[in-house]
């Protein structure tokens, strides 16, 4: 079985993709990951769209012996690495899919794909999931139960494809199910750790205002202001923070789409607004969605307007156990010491679908530091995001052996 990989790579790639390579050694296993990311990233592909790098994925990891299981949810896969004894089971999740940005960077493994390009990581999240499952295949006589490592699609979109591969049952059968995420705000070397809740929920909503026709700038007291209407709407969500939920939980509304009207002198017929609302505490959500939904209606009915209200519903808050967190943390002092850990103090109001997974089993979602330079520096989405590379190996490594201890641990 051949493997297709970057050009500059191929050389040292022939050694480590060969059927009975060695990754207990790290160089072995890092020649892989570097490989596998660099072609991932040069080969991107969208949400519910990723069927060449499903197909990768399972070449790489069929030419090391595996099983794959799938296709799920369209494009997604998992491997089940049994141990030679026996107990429970639990998940690693990787996601696969990258977003529709242009890639800026100069570096020969860029994006080949005008307008998508892999900005947030995923490349090296399924990289380290492919090194935690042939890394688990080595060491199976330490594992007591099962590892299942799991490839998701279509992280970034809504609906996300955490519902879709827990509809296809990747779940069944999992006490607890870990996932990592690069963070370029963190020291490459550190694993982020936290407690409870880690990432925020993301709804998205959409208001329009709609009036029975347009009217004259002259005369705005002849006419239903649409667009009057939509500021005080506007104005009245963003006091909610803090009013209608508890400000010690953090929680944020943003609106950032305003669509009305093309002339200087025309009030126009419609005016639509929309953005997102997130809350770290999930109760939250429910609350935020009734009232932006009664506070538009009210006004806008109030001002002769008819209002339409719609939601497009997504993750819920990472609510990280504290049992599961506590596991990593003991692996990273045993292996690395506590110059290691970095303890995330505040949580992030950006959102994960690994959170669904969490609505159903424990577990945690870990941040991997890869900022080592300016060039790795950049934000999350950014264009010219991008990682240090030597992580790879040694997280997957290290995400192995807490896997290894929490199976052991609840043996």
């Amino acid at each position: 079985m051949s493997l297709t990989v970057d050009s500059e790579q191929s050389q040292v790639a022939e050694i480590a993709l060969a059927p009975d390579a060695d990754f207990t050694d790290q160089e072995h296993l890092s020649t892989l990951l570097v490989s596998v990311r660099r072609h991932l990233h040069r080969n991107p592909e969208l949400g519910l769209h990723e069927f060449k790098t499903s197909r990768f994925i399972r070449e790489i990891l069929e030419t090391h012996g595996l099983t794959v299981h799938g296709p799920l949810a369209t494009t997604g896969l998992y491997v089940d690495i049994e141990g030679d004894h026996p107990g429970p089971t639990i998940g690693y999740r990787a996601d696969i899919d990258a977003l529709p940005i242009q890639d800026l960077k100069k570096v020969p493994y860029r994006s080949t794909l005008p307008g998508i390009a892999h900005l947030c990581g995923h490349d090296a999240h399924t990289s380290i999931a492919i090194g935690i499952a042939v890394y688990l295949d080595q060491h199976r006589d330490l594992i007591h139960g099962t590892v299942r490592v799991f490839f998701q699609p279509n992280e970034e979109g809504i609906p996300s494809g955490a519902p879709l591969l827990i509809r296809d049952g990747v779940l069944d059968g999992l006490s607890a199910v870990l996932a990592s995420h690069v963070d370029p705000t963190v020291q490459a070397g550190k694993i982020g750790l936290m407690s409870g809740p880690a990432t925020a929920s993301a709804d998205r909503f959409r208001v329009r205002i709609v009036a029975d026709s347009t009217g004259h700038s002259a005369r705005p007291h002849q006419a239903v202001d649409t667009i009057w209407i939509a500021s005080q709407i506007m104005n009245a969500m963003y006091q909610m923070i803090g009013r209608i939920s508890d400000p010690r939980k953090p929680a944020v509304i943003a609106i950032c789409r305003l669509h009305a009207g093309e002339a200087y002198n025309v009030i126009p017929a419609e005016a639509e607004l929309g953005g997102t609302f997130r809350c770290t505490a999930n109760e939250d959500r429910d609350v935020f969605k009734s009232r932006i939904e009664q506070t538009a209606r009210l006004i806008g009915e109030g001002n002769g307007a008819k209002i339409e209200v719609d939601f497009d519903l997504g993750s819920p808050p990472v609510v990280n156990s504290k049992e599961v967190i506590e596991v990593v943390r003991k692996t990273i002092l045993e292996d690395k010491g506590s110059d290691a850990i970095y303890d995330i103090p505040i949580p992030s109001l950006g959102a994960e679908d690994f959170a669904h997974y969490l609505s159903h089993v424990k577990g945690a979602l870990l941040r991997i530091g890869t900022c080592s330079s300016p060039e790795t520096a950049f934000v999350l989405h950014d264009s010219q995001f991008d990682i240090e590379e030597s992580v790879l190996a040694p997280t997957s490594i290290l995400l192995s052996r807490a896997l290894i201890r929490y199976l052991g641990q609840h043996a």
